[in-house]
């Protein structure tokens, strides 16, 4: 009986991944592809490099306000309809980036691509829905939630190594080497239109929250603006710091508004159950490290010795370094639904927690060759490769029925705020102090202050998943009707 669920559940599995696993590849296309083509870009446009980072901020913006609002009307409209319409509106922006000309219209384009983030958390939602009647949903969604982050770095990957090539191959024009992830997100939709199966909501007879979403939106967008603007301005600026304040203050008639809804944008209520509010913490923390750290490990692999730290590789050499970190994240990711099995979900979340930790506190001691750096990357990409995959699937398990999506989706929400916070601040402390032997160098104090404050994130998170419920997160014993009972109820 047991290996005949299973079998159901495997065949659940394959079904679905198989064609979101191509999603995932283009998701993580889109995040390397732009990368090495910047510089090129800003050419283009006939700005300056630093006006990219404006494009970085803009996207930013949108996708954390929007993806709430995506993976709610998910859970109310079907996954795969909402799945959809964001793979629609992404792909018209990556069109649009083909065709803008100038800075305000790029920036807006490149803003409105953001659209692509709701993808995962309403992918792990269509799987766990579709998984829910087999009796293993959770074990069937931690299996596909490693493959999809597997193929999110892979894409990664393939958009890093072949963005700058084929401007190379286009002799350096850039509309045709936009055109490419185009045409990617455009067979995106065509994918899921035919590739996934529709079901019926959860929940049927639902409002949308408008005002709480205009709430959050409204909250969120002056706490993301606050910290870019740290990062533009710095901290000695006394209004950006109001701003903050502001955000921050602006959560608390939120707060009132939702709990006197019945079915409000963001349920508070379930986001204090006690195997809930640990993983979106994790999440926010996790987000430190994941995005925050990245860009600070290059700079500190290419700083020239001379500065009295550093490694002083070439920009080759730091990008085969940053490919051994996305190996041991896809290593993570695949390794994390095996090592449940061992273990617990809980167990294996703390574990991936403190890998991480351990990873970035290595760097303390240990970071003055190559082959420091290498094994603290490693470490901490296992550890990261497990929480990629972990997060959204644990965060669906977590949730009440007709909320998988909001769940699974408030887990990259988190992680965006916590990752724009750490940019910020790790962008302050490694310019204070700037400019030694080599005046271009960032401080070591403040390639310090990173390593210590993401171990230290890391750390805290596997003591705050302790007090998740030890069984949380697992699968109910199989049962004579968990094998009899029906398949989930597709719609045509």
């Amino acid at each position: 009986m047991a290996s005949a669920v299973r079998s159901r559940a495997g065949a659940v599995t394959f079904g679905l991944v198989g064609w979101l696993f191509a999603v995932e590849i283009v998701s993580g296309l889109l995040q390397g592809y732009y990368i090495p083509i910047a510089s090129p870009i800003a050419r283009h446009l006939q700005i300056d490099d630093a006006q990219f980072n404006w494009f970085e901020a803009a996207q930013l913006l949108v996708s954390s306000i929007a993806l709430p609002v995506l993976a709610k009307l998910g859970d109310m409209y079907g996954h795969k309809r909402i799945l959809l319409i964001s793979s629609a509106l992404t792909a018209g922006a990556s069109w649009w980036l083909v065709a803008a000309g100038d800075f305000s219209s790029f920036l807006a384009a490149w803003a409105l691509q953001g659209f692509y983030v709701v993808w995962l958390p309403l992918e792990v939602a269509i799987i766990f829905s579709r998984a829910r009647a087999t009796g293993v949903a959770n074990a069937t969604t931690r299996r596909a939630s490693g493959a999809l982050i597997a193929a999110l770095q892979l894409g990664a990957i393939l958009g890093a190594l072949t963005g700058g090539r084929l401007l190379t191959a286009f002799g350096g024009e850039v509309a045709p080497t936009l055109a490419v992830p185009a045409i990617a997100v455009t067979l995106v939709f065509f994918v899921v239109l035919f590739g996934v199966p529709s079901m019926k909501p959860d929940l049927t007879d639902r409002k949308l929250d408008l005002g709480g979403f205009v709430l959050l939106g409204f909250a969120l967008l002056v706490i993301t603006s606050a910290l870019t603007f740290f990062r533009i301005n710095g901290v000695d600026t006394w209004w950006v710091w109001l701003l903050l304040v502001v955000g921050v203050a602006l959560f608390a008639p939120f707060g009132f508004y939702e709990l006197r809804k019945k079915d409000p944008a963001i349920d508070l209520r379930m986001l204090r159950r006690p195997e809930m509010w640990p993983i979106q913490t994790t999440a926010g923390l996790f987000g430190i490290s994941v995005l925050g750290a990245q860009v600070p490990l290059s700079t500190f692999a290419a700083t020239d010795p001379a500065a009295g730290y550093g490694l002083g590789l070439d920009p080759s050499t730091v990008s085969n370094l940053i490919g051994v970190y996305l190996g041991g994240v896809i290593l993570g990711a695949v390794a994390f639904p095996f090592v449940v099995k061992l273990v617990s979900p809980r167990v294996t979340l703390i574990g991936a927690s403190l890998l991480v930790g351990v990873g970035y506190l290595l760097f303390l001691p240990f970071h003055a060759t190559i082959v420091h750096v290498i094994t603290n990357m490693v470490i901490a990409g296992l550890g990261s490769g497990a929480l990629l995959a972990a997060l959204p699937s644990a965060a669906a398990a977590a949730a009440p029925v007709g909320q998988t999506g909001i769940g699974a989706g408030l887990t990259n929400t988190t992680k965006t705020i916590g990752g724009t916070f750490s940019s910020a601040i790790f962008a302050v402390a490694l310019a204070a102090g700037a400019g030694g032997v080599i005046t271009t160098a960032a401080s070591f104090s403040g390639y310090v202050t990173v390593w210590a404050v993401c171990g230290g994130a890391a750390i805290l998170s596997a003591v705050l998943l302790l007090f998740v419920p030890r069984l949380a997160f697992s699968d109910p014993p199989l049962t004579e009707s968990a094998e009899e009972s029906p398949s989930p109820d597709l719609v045509a």
